[in-house]
C-alpha cells in the first residue's frame, strides 16, 4: 500500500472514532454504526456479486442467521461478545457451505431462485422454531459487556469500527491474493479459469463461505446494536436492498460498498426529512455536474453519456424544491434513484466518477505487484526442462467418438503425440479440430472412446484436474480475464504453485508473502519470454489482438505443462507477429515441451510440425510427415472440394 493511500485510510479511521465523541448525538452515532454494519455485510455481497459474477439473494437469511447466532447464545448460554461475534461467523458460513454446494451448479436467474428460496425458508423456520428462536416474540438483547464491563452506545460504536476495519484488511488481502485473482477469474471467463486449474465451483463455493461469513458477521453485529430482533427483520426486502446497495456503490469496490451502505440507511431518513433531502439532493447535483464536465473535457465521457446523469441530479435538486414534503412520493422517488443508478449507471457511483476522472480501478495496486515483481525477477526462470524420453507417447486418443444428437463431431478418431514433437492437427472449418482439443482438455467427455495422458485415462476428468496434470491450451477465440491486467492473467495460469491457505493471506503469513514474491517473479519472467514485459501493468482487453495471443501462451506456459495444445495461435495475425510466434513455438519446444498445434496458415505447420495428422468431417483421413500429408490426394480434395489430379 502507497503512502498516500496509508495516510488517507490512517485520516479516515481517526474521522470515524472521534465521530461520536464530536457528535455527542446518540441518534447520529446509531446511524453511523448502522452504516458500518451493512459495509461489513455488502463487502462480502461484493465477493459473490462483483467478483464471480454470481446473483445471490440469500444474504438476508445469512445476515439473519448471524443475527439469531448471537441473540440464541445471549438467552440461552449467557456467551459473551467475543464468542458470540465468532460463533456467528462460523455458522453462517456453515450455512453458506450447505446453500453453495447445490446452488452453485445453476447460474443466472435460476441461481437467484435458489438463494431467494434459501432466504425465504430460513424466515421461516426462525418464525416457527420458538424453542429456539423465541418465535414471532423475537429475542430481547443488551449491549454486550466487555470483560465484565457493558459498552455504552459510544464504545460499542468504537467495537464496530474495529470489526469494519478488520473485515476491510481482510477483504483488501483476500482479493488481492491468488484466491481473489481465482474469484475474478471466474467472471472473465469460466471455461478459461477452469482451463488454467482453477475449479469454477470449488472457487465460487469458497466465495459464498467467505462472503456468508461477514454477513454472520454483520447480522451479529446488527443483533447487539439494535437490542431487538424479529423475524420480519430479514425479508425479502432486505436483500434486494443489499443487492441494489452494491450496484448503486459500484462493484469490486471497498469505497463502493461503503457508499452503498451510506445510501442504503441515509436515503429513507432523508426521505423522511424534506429540508435534509433538498441539501444533499442539491450537493448531489454539483457533484456529477463537476465530475461529468471534468469527464467531457478530458475525453473520457461523451455529450450524451453525461447528459443523463446530470440533466437526472438536477431534475431532482429541482423537484425537491417544489414538494412542500415526501410522505406521499418517498417510495416513487426511491424507486426513481435506484432505477436511474442501475440502468444508467451500471458501474455504480464509484465507477462513474473514476470514468469521468479517468481514475483506473486498481492502477497504483497494478503497479506496485509490477514493481514487486521486478525486483524479485532475477531469481526467477520462465520455463523449466521437461524430462522424459523424447519419442515416447505422451498422449494417447483411442477410438474417441464424439456425438451431439445426431452429429458425430469425432468419428473414431485415433491419435498418438510424441513427447518433444509439434504434432500438426489440420482440416477445413467443422472438421473437429477444436472438439478434439476441448475433449483432451475435459470441455467435453467424449461419447465413447479415451484419451490417455502418461499412460493415465484423463477422459471423463474435471478441465481443471486435466490442466493441474499438465495438459494447458489457448483459445480458437481468445478467452482473457479481460478487467486483469496482463500480469494477474498470467498469476492465474501460476494459481496451481500456491499452498498458503486462507488464514495465511489474511495474516500476511511468511509462507503467502515468500510464495507471491516468487510466483510474481515467475510471471513477470513468462511475460518477458513472450515479449510482453513492458505491458504488464495494462489490462488484458487493451491489448492488440496480436499481443492478446501471446498472453494466452504465456498464461499456459505458466501451469508448467508437459502438453501444450494452441489453437489457431496465427489466425488474425500479420506477417511479423506470425514471425515471432514461430520463434516462441520454438523456444517451447527446446524446453522438452510438447505441443499440438492447430493451424489453417499451412507455411506455418510445415514450418514447425514434425507429424501432421488431418481430419475431416470428424474423421481422420491422413497422418505423416507434413510434406507427406500436403501431397496426400484425399487432404488435397478435402481442402479443394473436388477430386485430386
Amino acid at each position: 500500500m502507497n503512502l498516500k493511500k496509508l495516510v488517507l485510510g490512517a485520516a479516515a479511521i481517526a474521522a470515524l472514532a472521534v465521530f461520536p465523541v464530536a457528535s455527542g448525538n446518540p441518534y447520529y452515532i446509531h446511524l453511523v454504526e448502522t452504516i458500518m454494519i451493512y459495509a461489513i455485510v455488502l463487502f462480502g455481497l461484493d465477493i459473490v456479486v462483483g467478483y464471480t459474477g454470481q446473483v445471490s439473494l440469500g444474504h438476508a437469511g445469512l445476515f439473519g442467521i448471524g443475527a439469531y447466532t448471537a441473540g440464541v447464545l445471549i438467552l440461552k448460554l449467557d456467551a459473551p461478545v467475543y464468542l458470540a461475534l465468532p460463533a456467528a461467523i462460523v455458522v453462517a458460513a456453515a450455512f453458506g457451505a450447505v446453500l453453495a454446494l447445490p446452488a452453485l451448479r445453476v447460474t443466472g436467474p435460476y441461481l437467484a431462485m435458489v438463494t431467494l428460496a434459501f432466504g425465504t425458508i430460513i424466515q421461516i423456520l426462525i418464525n416457527e422454531m420458538t424453542f429456539l428462536t423465541e418465535g414471532p416474540m423475537g429475542i430481547t438483547l443488551t449491549k454486550p459487556t466487555l470483560f465484565g464491563h457493558l459498552l455504552d452506545e459510544t464504545e460499542y460504536y468504537w467495537l464496530v469500527m474495529a470489526c469494519l476495519v478488520a473485515s476491510l484488511v481482510f477483504v483488501h488481502r483476500v482479493l488481492h491474493s491468488q484466491l481473489g485473482r481465482a474469484f475474478e477469474a471466474l467472471r472473465g471467463s469460466p471455461v478459461a479459469s477452469d482451463c488454467m486449474g482453477v475449479s469454477v465451483y470449488r472457487y465460487k463455493v469458497y466465495a459464498f463461505v467467505v462472503s456468508a461469513g461477514l454477513a454472520g458477521l454483520g447480522g451479529a453485529l446488527y443483533a447487539y446494536s439494535e437490542q431487538y430482533i424479529s423475524p420480519n427483520s430479514y425479508n425479502f426486502e432486505m436483500t434486494v436492498l443489499f443487492l441494489l446497495a452494491v450496484i448503486m456503490g459500484g462493484r469490486k469496490s471497498r469505497a463502493g460498498s461503503l457508499i452503498g451502505a451510506t445510501v442504503l440507511v441515509m436515503l429513507p431518513n432523508l426521505l423522511d426529512d424534506i429540508g435534509q433531502f433538498r441539501v444533499v439532493a442539491s450537493c448531489l447535483a454539483a457533484i456529477v455536474l463537476v465530475s461529468a464536465g471534468v469527464g467531457v473535457r478530458r475525453g473520457r465521457l461523451s455529450l450524451a453519456a453525461a447528459a443523463v446523469p446530470v440533466v437526472g441530479s438536477a431534475a431532482l435538486a429541482a423537484v425537491s424544491y417544489k414538494l412542500d414534503g415526501l410522505s406521499d412520493w418517498r417510495l416513487t422517488i426511491y424507486g426513481l434513484i435506484t432505477l436511474f443508478i442501475v440502468y444508467y449507471l451500471q458501474d455504480g457511483i464509484v465507477g462513474f466518477v473514476r470514468s469521468a476522472l479517468s481514475l483506473r480501478s486498481g492502477a497504483a495496486a497494478a503497479a506496485a505487484e509490477t514493481r514487486a515483481a521486478r525486483a524479485a525477477g532475477h531469481a526467477a526462470a520462465a520455463l523449466t526442462q521437461r524430462g522424459g524420453e523424447r519419442g515416447e507417447v505422451l498422449l494417447e486418443v483411442g477410438a474417441v467418438l464424439m456425438q451431439f444428437g445426431g452429429l458425430k463431431a469425432l468419428n473414431e478418431v485415433d491419435l498418438q503425440i510424441r513427447r518433444g514433437t509439434i504434432h500438426g492437427l489440420i482440416g477445413p472449418n467443422g472438421s473437429g479440430k477444436s472438439t478434439m482439443m476441448n475433449v483432451i482438455t475435459g470441455i467435453y467427455a467424449p461419447t465413447r472412446g479415451q484419451v490417455r495422458f502418461r499412460q493415465q485415462v484423463v477422459s471423463g476428468r474435471s478441465s481443471a484436474q486435466i490442466a493441474l496434470a499438465g495438459i494447458a491450451r489457448t483459445f480458437q477465440n481468445v478467452q482473457l480475464f479481460g478487467e486483469m491486467t496482463v500480469l494477474q492473467n498470467v498469476q492465474v495460469g501460476l494459481h496451481h504453485a500456491y499452498r498458503s491457505k486462507l488464514l495465511e493471506v489474511a495474516l500476511k503469513l511468511p509462507r503467502f508473502l515468500r510464495e507471491r514474491r516468487d510466483n510474481a517473479a515467475r510471471a513477470l519472467a513468462l511475460l518477458e519470454f513472450v515479449g510482453l514485459a513492458e505491458l504488464a501493468g495494462e489490462e488484458a482487453r487493451n491489448l492488440p489482438y496480436g499481443k492478446q495471443r501471446m498472453l494466452e501462451i504465456a498464461r499456459a506456459l505458466a501451469l508448467d505443462p508437459e502438453l501444450l495444445l494452441l489453437d489457431e495461435p496465427a489466425a488474425g495475425l500479420t506477417a511479423p507477429d506470425i514471425e515471432e510466434l514461430l520463434q516462441i513455438i520454438r523456444k517451447i519446444r527446446e524446453q522438452g515441451i510438447t505441443v499440438i498445434l492447430i493451424e489453417h496458415h499451412m507455411d506455418v505447420v510445415m514450418s514447425l510440425c514434425d507429424r501432421v495428422s488431418v481430419l475431416d468431417f470428424g474423421q481422420k483421413i491422413a497422418e505423416g510427415l507434413p510434406a507427406e500429408v500436403q501431397a496426400n490426394p484425399k487432404v488435397i480434395e478435402a481442402y479443394l472440394g473436388g477430386q485430386a489430379g
